[in-house]
């Protein structure tokens, strides 16, 4: 069982190399994570962890989120590749449940996650995933604001149902995707205060599908 207690002492002597000669509180931790004091400490007290907010940690920082969950070296991950995942995280990026967001880019992060982590989120299938953050409310309450969202660039077929990454004239977004008897493309929020749109299919690309995510806060 992961300890988030475990994590936090690593987190620590992690924050604790860029500040010297002081010593690291939960404070500290909460601050670097973006998370509140209060709910950290909530956090820590269930043993509930931020998988969210710990991946983009690491992102920015360039450290293992191996190494931080089950003490694996970097040189041990390389030997054992079939037992993690390598992640692109276009931290730069969200896709728009809302409006229209930037198209993806060549700015990412590599994040080498653990299969038994990932497993539990998306399952068994293909590894080669990459991440990206869900902006605005519309698919709620499926998926929230501020969410990691997994992407398989290996599945563009919209008859299969699902949440698909698109990319149109107006920027990427995260919805629904159903094919119209006239040719044209629906895209269709969760939430449904949001009305469909319909695009033109020469104005759309599929990115890929959702495969799974990490809720905010």
């Amino acid at each position: 069982m992961i300890y988030l207690n475990d994590i936090v002492d690593k987190l620590k002597d992690v924050l604790s190399e860029s500040v010297l000669n002081t010593k690291v509180f939960d404070k500290h931790v909460a601050e670097a994570l973006n998370i509140p004091q209060g709910t950290f400490a909530s956090m820590k007290k269930r043993n509930s962890i931020p998988y969210k907010e710990i991946l983009e940690f690491c992102a920015v920082k360039k450290i293992s989120v191996n190494w931080l969950f089950f003490d694996q070296a970097v040189d041990m991950l390389k030997e054992e590749t079939e037992k993690f995942f390598q992640i692109r995280y276009f931290s730069d990026i969200r896709a728009s449940a809302g409006g229209g967001a930037e198209v993806f880019d060549d700015k990412y992060e590599i994040i080498s996650v653990d299969a038994r982590i990932m497993n539990n989120i998306v399952g068994h299938g293909n590894k080669e995933l990459e991440a990206i953050s869900v902006d605005g409310e519309s698919m709620e309450p499926t998926l929230q604001d501020g969410s990691i969202v997994f992407v398989d660039r290996e599945q563009v077929d919209i008859n299969k149902n699902g949440i698909y990454i698109a990319a149109t004239t107006g920027g990427l977004f995260i919805k629904r995707i159903q094919k119209r008897a006239d040719g044209m493309i629906e895209l269709i929020s969760d939430n449904h205060i949001y009305p469909p749109q319909s695009i033109h299919p020469d104005e759309i690309k599929i990115v890929g599908k959702v495969v799974g995510n990490i809720e905010s806060l």
